[in-house]
């Protein structure tokens, strides 16, 4: 396994539609486990493949253990992800991105979702996301096809440059996404 680089806004990987995943092999299983180490790493909860210039259509979630909530900690590899269903009711929350550090922004999304596509062997795989899980597939399924955050954000105002130090103003779930940010300029282009 190896830490990656995040590419960040203004590189050209990520504005392009990523190919469809056509070989389960040691390669693809080797870019997983580098996505993997390199999403930790920043830290953060989700990356796609073409964060790390690498234009195919492979992501990687992982959530936290939330005690309060009772819910346990996940992580999600799809291949080929694809969103099948999802609400008609839609909730604007705050997202940050590793490809543009230093900001968030508020996002309107689908409530809750169902994705399907491929483990890391090629076998079919379903699942239904709700809340922030949803938020962080619809996000990362987005990177596949050229997409950012910021191109979601219906009012430019909406998108505020932050630091750690912000983070405790922020709602629980943006607070988590700011502190998993580095905190970097985001570079023009």
């Amino acid at each position: 396994m190896a830490i990656r680089e995040i590419i960040t806004i203004g590189h050209p990987t990520l504005r392009l539609k990523a190919r469809k995943v056509t070989k389960f092999d040691q390669e693809l299983k080797r870019l997983v486990d580098d996505m993997i180490e390199t999403m930790r790493n920043a830290p953060g909860v989700g990356l796609a493949a073409p964060q790390v210039n690498v234009p195919e259509r492979v992501i990687v979630i992982e959530t936290q253990a939330d005690e309060e909530e009772g819910t346990p900690a996940e992580q999600y590899v799809f291949v080929n992800p694809e969103i099948v269903k999802a609400s008609r009711e839609k909730e604007e929350g705050q997202e940050g991105c590793l490809s543009i550090p230093g900001y968030v922004g508020d996002v309107e999304r689908h409530v809750w979702i169902v994705v399907r596509g491929q483990d890391v062997q090629g076998r079919p795989q379903r699942v239904r996301a709700r809340g922030y899980l949803a938020r962080i597939f619809q996000h990362e399924i987005d990177h596949l096809d050229g997409t950012l955050f910021i191109d979601r954000v219906a009012d430019p105002s909406k998108i505020y440059k932050v630091t750690a130090a912000d983070a405790d103003q922020l709602d629980a779930e943006a607070a988590e996404a700011v502190a998993l940010l580095p905190q970097e300029p985001v570079p023009a282009g």
